[in-house]
């Protein structure tokens, strides 16, 4: 069957998740995407995962990691006349080139978009950094935490008389930064095919997050006012929408915000009295108070299999491996299991969204450093001996 993104060749330089994300999603889509990696000694401070695997625990713990998944693998030092000669080759034959570099890094090293523009005008690049490649904070390090302080969402996160809460780093690495790239490239693809030409991404995590806010902005500009921790219809302040601790110690997540959902959660929970007050301020510390004692009467799973059914909005909060055994999250093909030679089967989140007539898949688990270097150089023209001369100068492996 073919695949969504078939014929679309991705460089991939970003070496960090918010990069490697976005190519993931490209390819779990049928993009050819090769990972275009640091040789190790070539530059010291990239090389945390140089090398392959020597074990079996280091094979399958790499199979496992789902970012470098239906990829191939190569190495090339950007520094060496010989590896911008192969980088340049490959960028004459590809469609995308993603990079996670600070701003200004590019173009030291010839590889900006101005640079490959000249070398294939169909080019597109993006670039995934933090503050993106203007504004006063552009040359600014940060991660994930930085980024969702700047973009307004960490302010709030968390209860009213506390501290905001830190949400891994889904936000800006995943959502405002890995996913937001992977839709600029496809909207870049998509213009290409009017104008034929490519054109540069600046996809800054900063501004992902920014726009993930945009109803909670929308919200306060038309006079709500900002939203404070645990002061919002869906941060906590209504009893209906809340997490509520069971008998085992373990958790229930509950959504009742529509009247007819409310109701249905009271009669489950046999508090019908509690119907007409449900969005009454003085009503709230009772409501909640009372919801987190009945809650407390009987495990989790219990609640979930005797009410989880109902229209009362009622969820077992699973833990990541809970998760991966979901029957809901199998049967749609969430929790799954990749076959891999030498390693057995490992288990992998599975591919959305879900498209029906050129469905993604994962065809391969993730590739060692320098896996399909021999192929790819091959494929340039390299001989085998220019080949073996090239990695014994350090200039790819």
């Amino acid at each position: 069957m073919t695949m969504a993104l078939e014929g679309i060749r991705v460089l991939d330089l970003s070496r960090t998740p918010p990069g490697e994300y976005a190519s993931m999603l490209l390819a779990d889509f049928g993009a050819d995407v090769l990972m275009v990696e640091v040789p190790p000694g070539a530059v010291a401070r990239f090389n945390v995962r140089a090398g392959a695997p020597q074990t079996a625990a280091g094979a399958r713990a790499l199979a496992h990691n789902a970012l470098r998944r239906n990829k191939r693998g190569t190495a090339i030092n950007l520094r060496d006349e010989d590896g911008q000669r192969i980088f340049r080759a490959l960028v004459e034959r590809s469609d995308v080139v993603i990079d996670g570099f600070r701003p200004g890094v590019t173009k030291r090293l010839g590889i900006d978009y101005e640079s490959l523009e000249a070398i294939n005008p169909r080019v597109i690049t993006c670039s995934v950094s933090g503050f993106g490649r203007t504004g006063p904070y552009e040359p600014r390090a940060g991660h994930d935490i930085n980024y969702i302080s700047i973009g307004g969402a960490l302010g709030t996160i968390g209860n009213a008389q506390g501290e905001p809460v830190l949400p891994l780093n889904i936000i800006a690495d995943f959502a405002g930064g890995g996913l937001m790239a992977a839709f600029g490239i496809l909207l870049a693809l998509q213009a290409r095919e009017r104008t034929g030409r490519g054109q540069d991404v600046d996809a800054a995590m900063s501004d992902g997050v920014a726009s993930l806010m945009i109803s909670h902005v929308a919200a306060m500009l038309a006079g709500a006012g900002p939203p404070r921790r645990g002061d919002h219809v869906l941060s906590g302040a209504r009893c209906y929408y809340q997490v509520y601790e069971c008998a085992d110690g373990r958790w229930i997540s509950v959504g009742a915000i529509e009247p007819y959902f409310f109701e249905e959660l009271c009669g489950a929970l046999g508090f019908e009295e509690f119907v007409p007050h449900q969005n009454d301020p003085a009503r709230q510390a009772e409501m909640q108070a009372a919801f987190a004692a009945r809650f407390r009467e009987r495990p989790r799973d219990e609640w979930f299999a005797d009410f989880g059914h109902l229209d009362a909005c009622l969820t077992p909060v699973l833990d990541l491996d809970e998760m991966l055994d979901d029957p809901h999250q199998q049967e749609r093909a969430m929790a799954l299991e990749v076959e891999e030679d030498g390693v057995g089967a490992v288990r992998h989140v599975g591919v959305a969204p879900r498209l029906l007539g050129t469905p993604g898949s994962v065809r391969s688990t993730a590739a060692h450093l320098g896996r399909h270097t021999d192929e790819v150089l091959a494929a340039l023209g390299e001989s085998p001996e220019s080949i073996a001369a090239l990695k014994e100068r350090g200039v790819v492996a």
